[in-house]
């Protein structure tokens, strides 16, 4: 029996009916798998439209398996930045060592994809768009699950009943806050907060990335095309600054204040920070989740797991984390779907979040004997190939899901 056969034969009975909070990267991905499977898919989106731009992201290992799986591995290849050097440079400006990005990274040439992330969110919208139902500009005001399903109020005003729900809402999920408490249960500092936003190109770079350090203190531009470049600023902070976190204003003075003595091409990043209107702010941290279910409510991605961008696979996690989840409801009631959920992905995740040490101690160092010897070690890799992937990112292996005959 064809896939095709299989949905037409799972659709002659009523399709249960799901609801997925957040149009970002799992969120999209779980509504194409979970719609193979046979699902009615509504997905709910506090934004306007999918969020189009944002800072460039990898597709690495395991993950590149899904997007082939959706089809839209081409699309992406025709996206990708080919990122050609990486530039480390001393407090004073000097240079450190220019390496290709795959030293450091640990991606493999030729095969790991980076993507604009609107490229990445664009690609997958399209891919499901026809398939499911979406909801832009509303959110989940409140959920019940006392009956036979879960009955949801969204902030727009209207009220529907699913059999089950999602939250894909990120980092600071909105979802897990309803449904297991505040955030600071769950929420792991890793003692750095940063900034990105882009800035006009007035350096001439292309297809890399230059990044200065000083103790405690980085600054990078990041460089796509020639027009514009990406800017991180990013800083270590014993304790996270709470107030800033909802002020921009106040975010921006922080900023401000730390970096007032850097030297490079900071200055000018921050007079460009002042009046930049795409500007994102948050704490250096991962979301650590002894369950990501609760009755007929699931998480998945970054409100389940974010291992921050200090592992390099917050995107790959997602793309991942959303094909097992609906996977392991081809087959199965809630229950035993979200049961074999945690039991195929929670290793993959746990694998990737421990990564979060190599990436802090290779980008971020916080004293000058760990800078010394992290440009130490920079200039000995500067003559070495790059490596080949490291095992977490391909440490599982995609199975292959069908929907119930």
């Amino acid at each position: 029996m064809t896939l095709t056969d299989q949905q037409t034969k799972t659709r002659t009975t009523p399709r249960r009916k799901v609801l997925i909070s957040g149009a970002g990267i799992a969120g999209p991905v779980l509504a194409y798998w979970l719609n193979r499977y046979g699902y009615a898919v509504t997905v709910v989106e506090k934004a306007g439209a999918p969020r189009s731009g944002g800072y460039p992201i990898d597709v690495r290992g395991t993950a590149l398996d899904v997007v082939r799986r959706m089809g839209i591995l081409p699309r992406l290849r025709d996206s990708h930045i080919d990122l050609r050097r990486l530039t480390f440079l001393e407090e004073d400006g000097s240079e450190v060592a220019l390496l290709h990005p795959h030293t450091v990274t640990g991606g493999v040439a030729g095969r790991d994809l980076e993507v604009r992330r609107g490229d990445l969110t664009d690609a997958l919208y399209t891919a499901v768009r026809d398939d499911a139902e979406f909801l832009f500009n509303d959110s989940i005001d409140t959920l019940d699950q006392s009956g036979h399903g879960v009955d949801v109020t969204f902030r727009g005003g209207s009220s529907r009943t699913f059999d089950m729900v999602f939250g894909a809402d990120g980092t600071h999920s909105r979802t897990r806050e309803m449904l297991f408490g505040p955030e600071e249960r769950f929420h792991h500092y890793l003692g750095y907060c940063f900034t990105v936003f882009t800035m006009r190109n007035t350096s001439g770079l292309s297809h890399e990335t230059v990044m200065w350090n000083a103790p405690g203190r980085a600054a990078a531009l990041y460089a796509v095309g020639d027009d514009e470049v990406h800017a991180f600023l990013n800083f270590a902070q014993p304790e996270p600054p709470f107030d800033a976190f909802r002020d921009p204003r106040a975010q921006r003075d922080l900023v401000a204040t730390v970096f007032a003595d850097a030297g490079w091409e900071v200055p000018g990043m921050l007079a460009a920070l002042r009046d930049a209107d795409d500007v994102f702010f948050d704490a250096v941290s991962q979301i650590r989740m002894p369950r990501w279910s609760s009755g007929r409510v699931a998480l998945v991605g970054d409100a389940a797991w974010a291992p921050s961008f200090l592992t390099g696979q917050g995107t790959s996690l997602s793309l991942v984390g959303a094909y097992m989840l609906a996977g392991s409801l081809a087959e199965r009631d809630h229950a035993t779907g979200f049961a074999a959920y945690e039991h195929s992905t929670r290793e993959f995740v746990t694998m990737n979040q421990a990564l979060v040490g190599k990436g802090g101690a290779t980008l971020f160092p916080t004293t000058s004997q760990a800078l010394k010897e992290r440009n130490d070690r920079l200039r000995n890799l500067s003559a070495m190939p790059a490596e080949e992937g490291r095992p977490a990112h391909s440490a599982l292996t995609l199975p292959e899901f069908t929907p119930t005959s």
